[in-house]
């Protein structure tokens, strides 16, 4: 009855090579074949007839005949040595191959482990402010009066915010002057004030660690936006999954494209005119997200679902944003991850 193939462990590829108690056997045919040269050398000067006109031994002669024998036998001992280096390499690269499997065995066990298990640190964060706004906005729900949306107006002509909402018409802008709608039934969202574009481009590149006050302060001003809060999370989503292979944005240096090539892409232009935006030239992390995109369907959804919100968000965002503010929302995190995958999907090709 064959035996199952044992599974390989990481344990193989620390192991010491064993080592032999006695000669290989290349060193047995090398001894072999030495002791056959020297036999048949022997018996070739033993048996051959002295010459009766040499009066001495030459030292000439002596050193040839010394090297034709010994030559040889060392030329056997370096093929036995190179044949016996060639099965240690043999013997690394399988210990090799073996500690490589068990890795990757030990990955694809664990990754749904990690995807179930702890949450991290980024995440846990995001998830206490977005509860506790929650409360507060459902305390402003109540508490705003009626005077709130002239407020808001007020607010849009001093501070211009980074998402323009849907404009409204003169005869409903009449309809909401003689009937105000009440404060009580009106969702928080559409309460809140709209966000700055620097807020907004400060939460898009996330806090820098947990002393990054003003970090924090923007991330929860776009968590209460309502168009925002969508880009934000499905940022959040596709950082961390990026960052279960290794992949961080912060050690990635795409190269920058002039904002006239970002204001093209808001305006719906595909294929090699925005070409410029995928700058994203670190090999190693555009492999492992490629392969991430085929294999892993969950990373795929939370892909193209990004880059559905990355568009549709830049496209409103565009229209009011300044060239130096483009500039500044391309290089945040949220935008490296945009180059990288829109990249891999191949949104610029």
């Amino acid at each position: 009855m064959s035996q199952a193939p044992r599974k390989p462990h990481i344990g193989d590829a620390t192991r010491p090579p064993a080592q032999d108690g006695g000669m290989v056997a290349a060193d047995w045919i090398a001894l072999c074949l030495s002791v056959l040269w020297l036999a048949g050398a022997a018996a070739f000067f033993f048996l051959l007839p002295a010459s009766s006109g040499q009066a001495g031994l030459d030292p000439a002669r002596f050193a040839m005949i010394l090297l034709a024998i010994l030559l040889p036998v060392a030329l056997i001992w370096v093929g036995a040595t190179a044949a016996k280096s060639a099965r240690m390499m043999r013997e690394e690269s399988a210990r090799l191959q073996a500690a490589i499997d068990a890795m990757r065995q030990a990955y694809v066990s664990q990754a749904p482990q990690g995807a179930s298990g702890v949450r991290l640190p980024l995440e846990q964060k995001l998830d206490e402010i977005a509860h506790a706004q929650k409360k507060t906005e459902a305390a402003l729900a109540h508490l705003t009066s009626v005077n709130s949306r002239a407020a808001v107006a007020a607010a849009k002509e001093s501070d211009r915010a980074a998402l323009s909402g849907p404009k409204k018409k003169p005869d409903e802008k009449s309809e909401d002057t003689a009937q105000p709608a009440l404060a009580l039934g009106t969702p928080a969202e559409a309460l809140a004030e709209p966000i700055p574009a620097e807020d907004f481009i400060r939460a898009l590149n996330f806090p820098e660690d947990e002393r990054d006050a003003e970090g924090f302060r923007s991330l929860r001003l776009a968590l209460k936006d309502r168009n925002a809060s969508r880009l934000v999370r499905s940022a959040q989503d596709i950082l961390t999954l990026l960052a279960e292979d290794g992949i961080y944005m912060d050690d990635l240096a795409p190269d920058r494209a002039k904002p006239e090539i970002w204001r093209r892409f808001a305006e719906g232009e595909r294929g090699r005119t925005i070409a410029g935006l995928g700058g994203v030239r670190d090999r190693s992390s555009l492999a492992l997200t490629a392969g991430r995109m085929r294999q892993d369907p969950v990373f795929r959804d939370c892909a193209h679902h990004f880059l559905r919100k990355f568009d549709t968000t830049f496209a409103a965002f565009e229209k009011e944003a300044s060239d130096t503010e483009i500039a500044a929302f391309a290089d945040t995190r949220s935008a490296r991850a945009f180059m990288l995958i829109g990249r891999v999907s191949g949104t610029f090709d």
